[in-house]
């Protein structure tokens, strides 16, 4: 009897497990299967909204470098923005005093050389005219080359600032008060922006447009597109950094390398007029027909010319951009 009763009793308990099994198991099976099907849709929407949030930043980033492209548009340069970036507070007026000072003085010394008014006149447009234009040009450049100088050293102060917790109106300032002009100039002018409204985007953009070199411009978009984009600016500044100094260093191993041809050059192109001054010195009545007589001032004018050319044509040869 009590083996009867152990039989019937686990028989009962292995129905009812089964029965068990029977009823529970698929809503077990279904409650895991809804938390992962959960799980998924919840990884899928947070993917989409990255996805989302990304393609907006980079629409907002194309937005930008399409604003910038469209204000960079070629634009002729006045007179007071040559001066400004040739670093000259000249006003008008001294730029005028100057180009006639000069005009004058070149007309003077070619009247006194070749007493031929022509010739004297001729001095007179290219004092004028063209030594204002070559001086502006020869200060902006000088200028620029300062400032690419201590430019990669600026740029990591800042990333050294940011890094630190720094803000970047602090990092600018700190450039502003520490560093050598030319670069403590712009940066000071972009600080004194900031004090009357503008944003640091747009005061960045104004170097450009006073020093218009690819790394500024690469620098400007860089502020422009964190200002408005957002962004790991220290590391991007960083990178910067990197690639001015590397294009420094290309600059100088191409200007080593051409160094031999530019003094090729140099030495091909004074050789006419130092030959031309050492006859003159020792025989001043053979070469004088040059400039006294007709056909010598035709046969001057057309040597002239296309000694020119040919300056212009080397010069083109031994000169890299980078």
């Amino acid at each position: 009897m009590d083996t009867q009763q152990l039989i019937v009793a686990g028989l009962a308990t292995f129905a009812v497990a089964t029965l068990g099994i029977v009823f529970v198991e698929p809503l077990l099976t279904g409650a895991a299967r809804g938390e992962k099907r959960q799980a998924a849709l919840t990884e899928t929407r947070a993917k989409r909204r990255q996805l989302e949030e990304a393609g907006a930043r980079k629409k907002q980033i194309s937005d930008t470098l399409k604003e910038l492209e469209s204000r960079k548009e070629a634009k002729k340069l006045t007179l007071e923005q040559r001066l400004e970036q040739a670093g000259l507070a000249w006003t008008k007026k001294t730029y005028v005093l100057f180009s006639l000072g000069a005009a004058v003085v070149f007309g003077l010394l070619l009247l006194l050389l070749t007493k031929q008014p022509i010739l004297a006149l001729g001095g007179l447009v290219v004092g004028g005219l063209g030594f204002p234009r070559w001086f502006l040009s020869h200060k902006a450049k000088k200028r620029q080359k300062q400032f690419l100088e201590e430019f990669p050293n600026a740029i990591d102060a800042i990333v050294r600032g940011i890094k630190s917790g720094l803000p970047l109106n602090d990092c600018f300032r700190l450039i502003a008060q520490e560093a050598k002009d030319p670069l403590k100039g712009e940066f000071r002018s972009v600080v004194e922006a900031q004090q009357l409204g503008v944003g640091i985007g747009d005061a960045t953009l104004k170097i450009y447009e006073r020093l218009p070199l690819s790394e500024v411009n690469f620098f400007a978009i860089v502020i422009q597109i964190q200002s408005k984009a957002g962004g790991n600016l220290g590391e991007i500044l960083g990178n910067l950094s990197r690639v001015i100094r590397d294009r420094k260093k290309l600059r100088d191993k191409v200007g080593a390398m051409s160094s031999e041809a530019k003094s090729s050059a140099t030495i091909i192109g004074a050789l006419p007029f130092l030959v031309g001054g050492l006859v003159f010195m020792g025989s001043p009545d053979y070469i004088s027909l040059l400039w006294t007589t007709k056909a010598g001032q035709v046969g001057l004018g057309a040597c002239l010319t296309i000694m020119g050319v040919g300056i212009l044509v080397m010069r083109n040869m031994i000169n890299f951009d980078i």
